[in-house]
């Protein structure tokens, strides 16, 4: 045998016998021998074999006495088919009722997706709880069906607080088919303005400071102080009060509802005050945009609080550090999380990136003379760091997720190829992108690690090559250490070059695209510099110079009607359409755009694993090229 130097040559060595041992370990809930649930055969679309091995796992998880489920798969494995089918298979021919939350542009396609895998199957919008909406938009939650190809509203409307007072059974009498709840996460968390509610003393010897509504008293600052009328800013406040007669703490609000504004609640809101467990399932779809600590990432702790059993979706776990993962699990299993250790906030993140991710300490030492000795001070850093542990798929992830590849359905599926295109820069362009570099370069010689001439470094070097008109001159921002003030730097001034000529990377897609387009296909240009300097209105001049038809996708296009805007644009006969990739990262299917350039990638790989999928997916005939073009030798 040969000599193991290394952990590599020892995994290679025996990895055979590894193997078989993990399996005999661990054994999956459900084997690709396994049989099927009849049930799957009344689905209206018949699974792929990958995608029933994914439902019966789940099925089997929710029946060994699971609550929360997660299913891990790239776009286009279907995930929504996979998770309605779940529910169904579960319910084992009982009727059922069960609500999904998903992006702002997907509810319709949601609704879709429902008909078209479920008979016999009623489905519901979830709109707003609100007083005097617009009459012309649907409110509350409106029954929808799909006719002709297309959702429409038609059928029963009913509110929130209705469907509170009726109850499950109440519910169940009124609609006896298996009914689906589909609300958008912008839509589940908008609720009613709110302002400052305090008094204020008008005699006593707290004359003239404010006092809150519950106690009559000042109220006290965590620095020792009292509140000021000054204090009020775009914050709430809020106080705990103690009951008379030594009562219970409770808790009271320096804030109320606005009733000159707009009167509503939000969904989410109510349905997790007052309709605990009402759902026999709830679907949190994109599962990782719902770990912050925001509005939208409670909402994924309300499905959890409203049904009985969860599901939760996303194509990409984690955006490559271990504490992405967190808010997820501590919204799914907040006792689990809390009794291993890892409390909600900063601590029990950083102790979770600790033992799960990667942390680098970074220990800088100043050493300064005093009247008669030396002394040395140390401050120390803890910076976070891409990578995630082995560990943390055992023991968070293995029991509880199915994961879907697409090689997995590749079968199913055309070729998908990913390519870089590099391209020099010529003479002119090479020179102006130099004489910024070396201005920056020598700016931050003169204030090393400045923040704010590190930021310029990497925006300016990259937005200038796809866009070297229109920058005006540069400025850093120098903060004194010892005084703490501001000085503003000139950095230099970037070459104003010719707008009406094609640079080489245009060139270079131009022909690219034409070449595409010759061969029948459709094509999707991403570009992630839409501001002050709009490459993509740039991209539009070159499509259209050269006579092929264009449209940009713009964020003000509302999210609902993304969709039906790409839907618009073909029939028009568009050829190309040039987008931020973040507008279009989840929910659409790009099937007519089966080549899609990468521009530019922006920073966020959520966004590029994303918005690079949106064409190789279920239903795609043509081979997917996806290709990412850059200016060699530059920070692109």
């Amino acid at each position: 045998m040969a000599a193991l130097a290394t952990i590599f040559d020892y995994l290679r060595e025996f990895a055979p016998d590894l193997g078989k041992r993990i399996t005999e370990a661990y054994q999956p809930l459900h084997r690709p021998e396994d049989p099927l649930s009849p049930l799957l055969s009344k689905l209206r679309r018949k699974a792929l074999p990958a995608q029933a091995l994914a439902i019966m796992g789940t099925v089997k998880f929710w029946k060994k006495g699971g609550r929360a489920a997660k299913m891990v798969a790239e776009c286009g494995c279907g995930k929504t088919l996979m998770a309605i089918a779940s529910c169904f298979v579960h319910a084992a021919g009982k009727r059922f009722t069960a609500i999904a939350m998903c992006p702002p542009h997907l509810p319709k396609k949601w609704a879709r997706e429902v008909f078209l895998t479920l008979p016999n199957v009623r489905v519901f919008i979830v709109y707003d709880m609100r007083n005097n909406g617009d009459i012309k938009k649907p409110h509350g939650m409106t029954e929808v069906v799909y006719e002709k190809g297309k959702i429409v509203h038609k059928g029963l409307k009913v509110t929130l607080s209705a469907l509170r007072q009726m109850g499950p059974k109440g519910f169940a009498k009124l609609c006896p088919e298996n009914s689906f709840f589909i609300m958008s996460k912008e839509k589940g968390k908008l609720g009613y303005f709110w302002k400052h509610a305090y008094e204020m003393a008008e005699s006593g010897p707290n004359n003239g400071s404010v006092i809150g509504i519950d106690s009559g008293l000042p109220v006290e600052t965590s620095s020792g102080g009292n509140l000021t009328r000054m204090s009020f800013d775009a914050n709430k406040y809020d106080e705990t009060v103690e009951r008379a007669k030594k009562g219970t703490m409770v808790f009271s609000p320096l804030w109320q509802a606005d009733k000159n504004k707009l009167q509503r609640m939000a969904p989410l809101d109510y349905m997790g005050r007052y309709m605990k467990g009402f759902f026999d399932y709830a679907i949190a779809d994109e599962l990782h945009q719902l770990a912050g600590d925001t509005a939208q990432g409670n909402g994924l702790a309300v499905l959890n609080r409203i049904s009985k059993r969860i599901v939760g979706l996303t194509g990409t776990m984690t955006g490559g550090y271990a504490d992405d993962i967190l808010g997820v699990l501590q919204r799914l299993d907040g006792p689990q999380m809390a009794r291993d250790g890892y409390a909600w906030g900063g601590e029990g993140r950083s102790v979770f990136q600790g033992t799960y991710g990667v942390c680098e300490e970074v220990v800088k030492r100043y050493t300064s003379d005093n009247a008669c000795s030396k002394a040395s001070k140390a401050s120390v850093t803890i910076k976070r760091r891409p990578g995630c542990s082995p560990l943390l798929f055992g023991k968070y992830l293995m029991e509880n997720t199915a994961f879907v590849s697409l090689e997995d359905i590749s079968s199913s599926l055309p070729s998908y190829v990913e390519s870089v295109i590099p391209v020099d820069m010529d003479a002119e362009l090479s020179k102006a992108y130099t004489d910024i570099l070396e201005a920056i370069k020598k700016a931050l010689e003169e204030y090393p690690r400045n923040p704010s001439l590190t930021s310029l470094m990497l925006n300016t070097l990259l937005c200038y090559p796809d866009h070297p008109f229109g920058f005006d001159s540069i400025y850093g921002k120098i903060k004194d250490k010892q005084t703490g003030a501001i000085e503003v730097v000139h950095v230099c001034d970037p070459a104003e070059l010719d707008r009406g000529r094609l640079y080489p990377k245009e060139e270079k897609l131009l022909e690219d695209v034409k070449a595409e387009i010759a061969e029948g296909r459709r094509v999707q240009v991403f570009a992630t510099f839409t501001g002050r300097h709009d490459v993509t209105a740039r991209l539009k001049y070159v499509f259209e110079q050269a006579g092929l038809r264009t449209a940009v996708l713009k964020s003000s296009v509302p999210t609902d009607v993304r969709e039906a805007w790409y839907e618009a644009r073909l029939k028009e006969g568009v050829q190309v359409v040039v987008c931020h990739p973040k507008l279009v990262e989840t929910g659409l299917d790009l099937l007519d755009f089966p080549t899609l350039y990468f521009y530019e990638t922006g920073y966020s790989l959520f966004t590029l694993r994303q918005a690079s999928r949106r064409s190789w997916r279920i239903g795609q005939e043509k081979p997917v090229r996806v290709k990412f073009l850059m200016y060699s030798g530059t920070v692109q």
